[in-house]
């Protein structure tokens, strides 16, 4: 394969599983060094081994991407330990609790706001002081959803911090335009996860969900995992500010008769 990401250095959060734990292998596979972080060691640690097997070469931070001290913590040991930070897939999120919102808790709500979008803020923060210091440019790239582009009943903190990582996205890829830093957000529909099992493994949930995406299935973490390795590198090199949606076409057909 191209090893689009040869000498590089890259970050991704919530690498401990699912889309997260297949881009910080293609990553390894693309000849990128690659932390990991995440809040489950033992998962985390499966991931470097998978990136060991690979031929590639990575470290795993312990981080609670909602809490600054860690963010900035994690940004310093991948320093340490590989030199530099050249690219980055804020990837950690939750589902948090999917109810209507007069169910939803004051504690649902915040949770799920700091580690979505705090997380997210954070992440960029501290990723964009490090690269800026370097003085050599980068790309990041957040995990938003097609929640963060349309609403979704039941699901109203996610989607709002959803939205708001897009609105995160655009306005940092402002500021560092001329920088070089490059901040971009990938948008995807229902993919074969864990968290898309606890969400829609009913089967009479699932059925509904599964119509909605025309192709017919699902998504799978490689193919965001692709799609995020694309964003980061050279080839993407006009691209910021933007939101890749991966979604089988599910926003395609929001308007079709049902």
């Amino acid at each position: 394969m191209t090893r689009e990401l040869e000498g590089k250095v890259g970050l991704v959060t919530g690498g401990t599983s699912g889309v997260g734990r297949e881009t910080s292998v293609l990553f390894a596979k693309s000849g990128a060094k690659v932390v990991i972080a995440g809040r489950r060691e033992p998962e985390g640690e499966e991931t470097i081994e998978l990136i060991r097997a690979s031929g590639g070469e990575g470290l795993f931070v312990k981080a609670d991407v909602s809490k600054a001290s860690e963010v900035e913590a994690l940004i310093q040991k991948a320093v340490e330990r590989f030199g530099r930070l050249d690219v980055a897939f804020n990837n950690a999120g939750i589902e948090g609790v999917w109810a209507p919102i007069i169910r939803q808790s004051e504690e649902d709500w915040d949770r799920t706001i700091q580690v979505n979008l705090k997380g997210a803020w954070l992440c960029l923060k501290y990723e964009i002081k490090q690269m800026v210091k370097q003085g050599k440019g980068g790309a990041i790239v957040n995990m938003a959803s097609i929640t963060g582009l349309v609403g979704s009943a039941g699901a109203a903190a996610y989607s709002a911090s959803k939205h708001g990582v897009i609105g995160l996205t655009k306005s940092t890829a402002l500021e560092m335009a001329r920088s070089g830093i490059r901040i971009n957000a990938v948008c995807p529909g229902v993919i074969e996860t864990s968290m898309s099992e606890r969400l829609f493994g009913a089967p009479n949930v699932h059925k509904y969900v599964l119509s909605c995406h025309p192709v017919g299935r699902f998504g799978r973490p490689a193919e965001v995992a692709e799609a995020v390795v694309w964003m980061c590198s050279d080839r993407a090199s006009f691209m910021t500010g933007q939101c890749m949606v991966l979604d089988g076409g599910f926003l395609a057909g929001q308007n079709s008769p049902s």
